[in-house]
């Protein structure tokens, strides 16, 4: 066993002796090969000023569609429905239970069911007259955004829209209804949402604070302090909103709020 052992360490120190002694080469790529260049050009240098005029045109497209997001947030009725409809999630605790996903989707299908009149008008006086190259591009931009305005002049309380005016310093003499600027205009349509949203979303706090306060005195009577109120407030709650048909009562005033 002992010159077994010995015969291995020895084979093993010659195999490590072999390999310190011999050496690899590395050898690298020929200094004369050259780098290949790269050349980029757009267009075969015959394009006419249509061509790039119609290239313009697609860049704008792709703008206006990444900013679509924000248009439908802030130019339609879709900030005063999800603010109240987070306000009730908020009033009746079910946070976890009511997935965000579902009420931002019903939000936007009422958004779409409000803004329908508006769509079809600028449909009609717009988008259709445009595509049969009846009007410009510059009078299908106005004759669009009159009804978004209309829409959004409604809903915008004059104090809130005197504010962006005067802060701006736009003549107040010379302005209307048509030639309000757009960049005046949202800002003031979206504090006015978000105050009628405030007011209902107040309104719909009122009665599930009103089981809060009653569930949580009567636990405090009966010497049950370490039972959260909210955990039996929750079931009365939902009563209370199954019976009086929750759903199809805010739904029918938010919609008839706009209208």
């Amino acid at each position: 066993m002992k010159n077994n052992k010995k015969r291995i360490a020895f084979t093993f120190m010659m195999a490590l002796g072999i390999m310190m002694f011999c050496t690899i080469s590395a050898y690298a790529a020929p200094s004369s090969t050259s780098v290949p260049q790269l050349n980029v050009s757009f267009g075969d240098g015959n394009s006419t000023p249509q061509d790039y005029v119609s290239s313009i045109k697609i860049l704008i497209f792709f703008t206006i569609l990444a900013l679509l997001p924000s248009i439908v947030i802030m130019m339609t009725s879709f900030t005063r429905i999800v603010v109240v409809f987070s306000f009730l999630k908020s009033a009746m605790g079910v946070q976890q239970a009511v997935p965000n996903q579902i009420l931002t989707g019903l939000a936007i299908f009422l958004t779409l069911f409000i803004m329908n009149p508006v769509y079809n008008e600028v449909n009609t006086k717009a988008i259709q007259p445009y595509l049969e190259n009846k009007i410009t591009q510059d009078q299908a931009f106005e004759e669009a955004s009159k009804p978004l305005k209309s829409f959004m002049l409604k809903q915008t309380r004059e104090k809130d829209l005197e504010l962006f005016v005067e802060i701006g310093g736009v003549d107040k003499e010379n302005l209307t209804k048509e030639n309000v600027s757009f960049t005046t205009l949202i800002p003031a349509f979206a504090i006015s949402e978000l105050k009628t949203a405030f007011q209902i979303g107040f309104l719909i706090y009122l009665p599930f604070l009103v089981i809060d306060m009653v569930v949580s005195s009567v636990l405090m009577s009966m010497g049950m302090f370490m039972l959260p109120p909210t955990m039996v407030s929750l079931p009365f709650k939902l009563i209370l909103f199954v019976m009086v048909d929750g759903w199809y009562l805010l739904v029918k005033s938010l919609i008839q709020s706009f209208m």
